[in-house]
């Protein structure tokens, strides 16, 4: 297949463009500071810390994104809805960490395809709310927007958004990283041996027989070609990590946003792959002006009412040169709406020629509340939505290249169904998500094996 050649020559630099240039445009989903002059006093002091990535990373993970477009790879992003400053422990931290890398290996196993990992954290700790206040018995506060603005608890005082916390976050997302590079670099990701990545729910889970059976074939062939080549196969005692979050938090990107030696323009070093929500993603917002000008690939979530020219001019606007591994579009439909409002967007974006890679969000257009009062979602609609977008994708002749899914490695009950078959009740149980229900770690292992069952599906009448 030809290869896209992604020389950064290519690419025009933007010349009216700053970091602050957002600040001309209607920023939405923004705090409301009290106090201006802590604000940029914060900002002054995170431009002075170091990154929390670096520039040959965020270019690293555009080449491999490059090659996702091609179908060379496929991408698996998730991680926690929103973080919280308490759950930035080790523990916590390894159990998301081993619940990606198995998901990984069942898709590297079952779709004969390299994997990026990308994961949903070391940054995730502001969130877009529908509404900027909420009413609890007559009292009227700033509605809570994650840990990176204001705290969870209903008093006055806890609401309001506060700056330092942009600090807090910063170093939590600098703890994580930390950890998780030790991690890989210490052998936690060793594919000769993924045994050690296995979670309780391997004991007593319906998959765990199945997850075996994977588990003991890649590290046979592991061996086998280590036998054959008569010396350890490379690179095979590391994987390849990446973050993400939702770029939401303006003042906080702005500040993170450098130029570094020996590399041109801009990069927000935050994070590998900031992306857009579907509430900031109006081609003339704020968000959209941010994120024109970084070099870092991006992403832009959308929903089952975006309009086919909509997208094409975002595209048009984040990624003017075509850029391999630039651009990505998460489609978030709704597993009652994706066959009627996807292929409209798919047939625009082939018509045009235009260069994305297509990941597919089946959690958000998926959010129902039950009868006593948890918000969840049905495992098999999430289910439902991956499989209708793999179907679209194929009629359509586009490529669904990844998942982006909220999920953690602990053994909560935040969404019902799966192979457990998890009923409304069993949600009081564990249900531990301030803001959005998550897979727990059994029903993350139970998407990653059904996507790899469609995948073979579609792939089965090509191949007789």
């Amino acid at each position: 297949m030809h290869k896209h050649d992604a020389s950064p020559r290519r690419v025009s630099l933007p010349t009216d463009w700053r970091p602050d240039s957002w600040r001309a445009r209607k920023a939405l989903q923004l705090p409301v500071y009290p106090d201006a002059d802590a604000l940029a006093g914060v900002q002054h002091e995170l431009q002075a810390l170091p990154p929390l990535v670096t520039s040959w990373e965020i270019l690293a993970l555009k080449q491999q994104l490059a090659e996702a477009q091609e179908g060379q790879r496929f991408v698996l992003q998730g991680g926690d809805c929103a973080e919280s400053f308490s759950d930035c422990s080790s523990e916590l931290i390894s159990n998301r960490l081993k619940v990606l890398l198995q998901m990984s290996l069942v898709l590297v196993h079952g779709m004969r395809l390299p994997v990026v990992r990308v994961g949903r954290f070391a940054g995730q700790y502001a969130k877009p709310r529908s509404a900027d206040t909420e009413t609890r018995d007559g009292c009227t506060l700033p509605s809570y927007r994650g840990d990176m603005v204001n705290g969870p608890e209903f008093t006055p005082e806890a609401r309001i958004p506060d700056p330092r916390r942009m600090v807090k976050a910063h170093a939590r997302s600098a703890m994580t990283m930390n950890f998780v590079r030790s991690l890989i670099d210490g052998g936690f990701a060793d594919l000769h041996h993924p045994e050690y990545w296995d979670l309780g729910w391997v004991t007593h889970s319906p998959l765990a027989d199945e997850y075996h059976r994977m588990v003991a074939g890649i590290g046979d062939a592991v061996r086998f070609m280590e036998t054959l080549s008569g010396s350890e196969v490379h690179n095979l005692n590391r994987v390849d990590f990446y973050t993400a979050h939702e770029a939401l938090l303006l003042p906080y990107e702005e500040a993170l946003t450098r130029q570094v030696p020996r590399q041109w323009g801009w990069f927000n070093l935050s994070t590998h792959f900031p992306w857009i929500g579907m509430r900031t993603a109006a081609p003339e917002g704020a968000h959209a002006e941010y994120f024109r000008g970084i070099r870092n690939p991006v992403a832009v979530k959308i929903g089952p009412s975006a309009k086919p020219d909509e997208v094409l001019r975002l595209v048009d606007m984040l990624n003017p040169d075509d850029e391999p591994g630039r651009m990505t579009l998460v489609h978030r439909m709704g597993a009652a709406h994706v066959s009627g409002a996807l292929p409209p967007l798919l047939d625009a974006i082939r018509r045009e020629g235009r260069r994305v890679l297509w990941i597919c969000d089946p959690m958000h257009g998926n959010t129902e509340s039950t009868s006593n009062g948890y918000k969840t979602r049905r495992f098999d609609n999430i289910r439902s939505e991956i499989e209708q977008a793999f179907e679209l994708h194929a009629a359509a002749g586009t490529r669904l290249g990844g998942v982006h899914l909220e999920l953690t490695g602990e053994d909560v009950t935040e969404c019902t169904g799966g192979a457990r078959e998890l009923t409304d009740t069993d949600l009081e149980r564990a249900y531990r998500s301030t803001v959005d229900p998550r897979l727990n770690y059994e029903q993350a292992l139970e998407i990653a094996m059904s996507i790899v069952r469609k995948q073979a599906q579609l792939a089965a009448p090509a191949a007789t």
